[in-house]
């Protein structure tokens, strides 16, 4: 059974920068396509980035472009989230997912979740 474990959160001042991992255990990473969502208070989960297993990425919300980069490294077993230009409407949990499948936003098509790591954008 996949688990993920999500790091890296925190409060940043505005326009500071943070990088969160997502760490797999249980099984390897590298047969599974990974997404980063994240929920904001008040909203609903949103998808923020997805990885392809080699390493292809897309982007769910056009808000993060030119700001968020995702990345993976099979052979630690984890996938990273570059996070750039903080602004307080980042403010959210930030949750990673997999699924055996590369190319869905969707959080209802994503088997396997993390607990989330707290992003707070302020000064």
């Amino acid at each position: 059974q996949l688990q993920l474990v999500e790091s890296g959160g925190g409060l940043v001042q505005p326009g500071g920068s943070l990088s969160l991992s997502c760490v797999a255990s249980g099984s390897t990473l590298d047969s599974y396509a990974v997404g980063w969502f994240r929920q904001a208070p008040g909203k609903e989960r949103e998808g923020v980035s997805l990885v392809s297993f080699s390493g292809g990425s897309t982007f769910c919300a056009s808000s993060v472009k030119g700001r968020f980069t995702i990345s993976r490294d099979n052979a630690k077993k984890t996938v990273y989230l570059q996070i750039h230009s903080l602004k307080p409407e980042d403010t959210a949990i930030y949750y990673c997912a997999a699924r055996r499948f590369f190319g869905t936003c969707r959080e209802r098509d994503y088997d396997y979740w993390g607990q989330g790591t707290q992003v707070t954008v302020s000064s």
